[in-house]
């Protein structure tokens, strides 16, 4: 619910100074820098795999339709989709996991000391 004077954080107001105070924090800094590492390497990790199977598509297509094994019916094209589905799933399985935990507690650690700060 927003208040003239800030946002509600449960029964009490932030106000634009405990958000000055959270930005000028280092450890803000520091999570805002860490976490945008790293959803961007895992965004190159996803880009750079997919891209690689659409370019083996467009160029080397005959590869994505042999069998895997002599006899079988899957082939290295389905396999490969199988595993990317997975490998994704579990890539953002991951990322939450990690925001869940220490970039969240992070986070939280912010708001306190601003809080702390804004109350003294």
């Amino acid at each position: 619910m927003a208040a003239s004077s800030g946002y509600l954080l449960g029964k009490e107001i932030m106000s634009s100074a405990m958000y000055e105070r959270m930005r000028a924090n280092p450890k803000f800094r520091q999570l805002v820098s860490t976490r945008g590492r790293f959803a961007w390497t895992l965004a190159a990790i996803v880009l750079t795999m997919f891209y690689g199977f659409v370019m083996t598509v467009a160029f080397n297509p005959q590869v994505l339709g042999r069998p895997v094994t002599e006899g079988s019916m899957l082939t290295f094209g389905v396999a490969a989709e199988l595993f990317m589905f997975i490998f994704f799933w579990l890539l953002t399985a991951f990322y939450v996991r990690r925001a869940n935990t220490e970039f969240d507690a992070i986070s939280q650690e912010i708001v306190n000391e601003a809080w702390q700060e804004t109350r003294q």
